[in-house]
């Protein structure tokens, strides 16, 4: 079995190739530049691999070098938390880096965080929004609360939530064009979300009805978007109730159906399978299935 570099090699190799000098290394480090190259160059060695190019006054990656880097840099970085978890925390807590679907995050979760952090100041959640399934390679994330199939080869996936759709309108647009929708409702009303394309033809079908041809209406990429739409007067959007709820509520939406359609896909919580041991992934699993659960 090969043995693993020490760690004193690894982070004299990622302190190296973040400042580019050995010296300035030796400085963060506070060893000397002798003992920082010697202990890339035995890495090297063990290696048997270039990870630098010494150049006059500086130091570049290699290719090998900059590939190392990659996995070196997060590894490390989990071995200082795991570290800083078990000295102050006992292994209850730490940092939890979420990517959260973006108006799930804003619109859903947030609200609900002062909760989290009230049975949990243990826990500290770092998050990134965005559309799609996260990358979840390099270590960089711990889970991934997203839209999608459920399906990942590079995770552990748990079913969080459904995403279901009503269509609602403003009142303005509502004076304008009647409460209900019809076969006389333009096809250019409706407001579409391009991460779901197939919910206006969904709901559309389960409820019986086929408008007039005619141009489509709006295309957003974000549910978000599909909302402040909505509010503007500029069409029908089909919204889940996290997002319209409050605004129906104070009469800034109006709901034009009962009639929900409910998406093939739904909200997963991925987390990758390096991260399922964490205690802290553990909880706040545990709380988010039972916020979700109605």
């Amino acid at each position: 079995m090969t043995r693993l570099p020490s760690t004193t090699a690894l982070l004299c190799f990622e302190t190296a190739a973040r400042l580019g000098s050995f010296t300035r290394a030796g400085r963060e480090l506070q060893l000397t530049q002798a003992a920082v190259s010697r202990q890339v160059i035995g890495l090297e060695s063990r290696l048997d691999v270039p990870l630098f190019e010494r150049r006059p006054g500086a130091l570049v990656l290699t290719e090998a070098g900059r590939a190392f880097l990659a996995e070196v840099g997060p590894a490390l970085e989990r071995l200082e938390r795991a570290a800083a978890s078990a000295s102050v925390l006992k292994g209850r807590g730490g940092r939890l880096r979420l990517s959260v679907a973006s108006s799930l995050c804003n619109y859903w979760l947030i609200p609900r965080l002062p909760a989290f952090t009230r049975q949990h100041p243990e826990i500290t959640l770092d998050m990134a929004t965005r559309i799609g399934p996260a990358d979840l390679s390099g270590g960089r994330l711990d889970a991934s609360l997203e839209f999608g199939d459920g399906r990942r080869s590079d995770a552990v996936c748990t079913l969080v939530m459904p995403l279901e759709l009503r269509p609602v309108a403003s009142p303005a647009w509502v004076e304008r064009h009647g409460r209900r929708l019809s076969a006389r409702t333009p096809a250019a009303a409706l407001i579409h979300q391009t991460t779901v394309p197939e919910a206006w033809p969904g709901w559309l079908a389960a409820a019986g009805l086929r408008l007039a041809p005619g141009p489509g209406g709006p295309r957003h990429d974000q549910l978000a978007m599909a909302l402040h739409a909505a509010l503007a007067g500029l069409g029908v959007a089909l919204l889940p109730g996290f997002m319209s709820d409050d605004a129906v509520a104070a009469g800034r939406l109006l709901s034009l159906s009962s009639r929900c359609w409910r998406a093939p896909r739904a909200y997963h919580l991925a987390v990758p399978h390096s991260a399922a041991p964490m205690p802290a992934v553990g909880t706040f699993t545990q709380w988010l299935l039972a916020m979700a659960t109605p």
